[in-house]
């Protein structure tokens, strides 16, 4: 289906993959909605749409409305599929590693090559092996072609994390999101609404700032979901995927918290191997969680937020199900993500301190070593360490699941370049190209 064909529905789920601004998302779901709002309901979704870039004056945003992609083996496909005389795949297949992994084995067996024996000097196929392999080609050019296949699995592998890091990016923005289907999302219309609008708000991209990121529940989130408490149709199974409230969870069955408590708790044990892994290699300083030389912030984050998003589905499927007893005995605490040093020295220029959650995060077993049963942490523990630092246990989200009383003051979404708000958008997009805010040296930026 063409983009200009597709209904709103079709681009209000479309957008659960996306970073699509919420002020679009929230013009989409005013013309979905046409006839269906009172006044009071159609002000206030107004108050977000008349920033979309279909009533601005100024029809471009400068953010991207997807999240990257990974780069896939299009270019070592089609040097592949020239020396081995095998038509390559299509420049869009080649982004799918099953599909590549596939063409991987069909142009191995031209020189007898198992996947995944990679080894120069131990998996080559000597003189007499070729021959009586039937290849009537020199050593040279086996060599060469054996390099390459060795390169192209390596490469294979590097997008397979790639795309596994981009899930957890999904996951650590939005939950489930990615996981919702179209025949959950389209069942209940006002259901589609809430979750499309909320989802906007949780891709929102972090700023930079000693302030606080923007809450995603805001005053239009809270209307759309007061719609869906109002409705005898609402879809709580789908809300469910993206917004565990206790008000959410009670609509469920057990088989559909169960459900829902398994698919997290496999997550949390995926995200605890990724942790670890990252942890060993790493040399994070624990006691500031400051960003030093060496340390992969942007891989960690990813992991954290992840971890702390699927623990939060995670600690309120529990409480919902009635199992809270567990966590008296097992209970993994959150994990703090690294901070930028210059983030850190503003916050202490303003009066501030190192935010006492990172005390909590420093004296506590590590939270994928009490997931795997290495490391012992109860609840008391959690809450004698959050006293002695000055937090609630509750309040801050250590001991129970994350508070979602608070509705936020909408906020327009700003033009971030590398955290740092600009006005306006063709100024944004002067100011990336040229590597402004960057970090990096600074070039001189083309158009074209």
């Amino acid at each position: 289906m063409s983009k200009t064909n597709m209904s709103n529905m079709d681009k209000l789920f479309q957008s659960l993959h996306q970073r699509r601004r919420p002020e679009d998302v929230a013009q989409l779901i005013l013309e979905q909605l046409t006839g269906r709002l009172n006044g009071q309901q159609k002000a206030i979704l107004q108050n977000a749409a008349q920033g979309s870039l279909k009533q601005r004056f100024l029809t471009y945003t400068s953010m991207l409305e997807d999240f990257a992609k990974p780069v896939g083996l299009a270019r070592q496909v089609a040097v592949a599929g020239n020396l081995f005389n095998i038509p390559p795949l299509a420049a869009d297949q080649c982004d799918n590693p099953t599909l590549v992994e596939n063409y991987i084995h069909q142009v191995n067996q031209q020189i007898k090559k198992d996947f995944g024996r990679n080894d120069f000097k131990a998996h080559r196929l000597n003189h007499e092996a070729r021959e009586a392999a039937g290849m009537d080609i020199s050593r040279r050019r086996y060599n060469k072609l054996f390099r390459i296949l060795t390169r192209m699995e390596a490469k294979l592998q590097t997008l397979i994390n790639e795309w596994k890091k981009l899930e957890l990016t999904k996951i650590g923005k939005s939950g489930f999101s990615s996981r919702i289907t179209w025949e959950m999302f389209s069942a209940d219309k006002n259901s589609a609404c809430f979750i499309a609008y909320y989802v906007a708000r949780c891709n929102l991209r972090s700023e930079f700032t000693i302030a606080g990121q923007q809450r995603p529940y805001d005053e239009i989130a809270d209307m759309l979901f007061s719609r869906c408490q109002n409705s005898s149709t609402t879809n709580w199974w789908a809300i469910a995927h993206v917004y565990p409230d206790q008000n959410v969870l009670l609509h469920l069955s057990d088989e559909q918290k169960g459900n829902l408590l398994g698919k997290w708790f496999s997550v949390l044990q995926e995200i605890a191997g990724l942790l670890k892994e990252t942890w060993e290699k790493s040399k994070i300083k624990r006691e500031t969680m400051v960003v030093r030389p060496g340390n992969d912030s942007s891989t960690w984050n990813t992991m954290a937020s992840a971890w702390n998003r699927a623990r939060d589905h995670w600690v309120a499927l529990i409480y919902a199900l009635g199992m809270e007893e567990i966590l008296d005995k097992v209970w993994p605490g959150k994990v703090l993500r690294l901070m930028a040093a210059d983030v850190v020295a503003w916050h202490y220029r303003s009066g501030g301190k190192l935010d006492p959650n990172t005390d909590v995060w420093k004296e506590l077993p590590l939270s994928w070593e009490v997931l795997a049963g290495t490391s012992t942490c109860t609840r008391q523990m959690v809450e004698e360490v959050c006293h002695k630092h000055g937090l609630d246990p509750e309040k801050s989200g250590w001991t129970t699941p994350r508070p979602r009383k608070i509705v936020a003051k909408f906020r327009p979404t700003p033009e971030l370049v590398h955290g740092v708000t600009i006005e306006n958008p063709y100024l944004a997009t002067f100011l990336r190209k040229a590597g402004v805010f960057s970090g990096k040296h600074i070039k001189n930026p083309h158009f074209h």
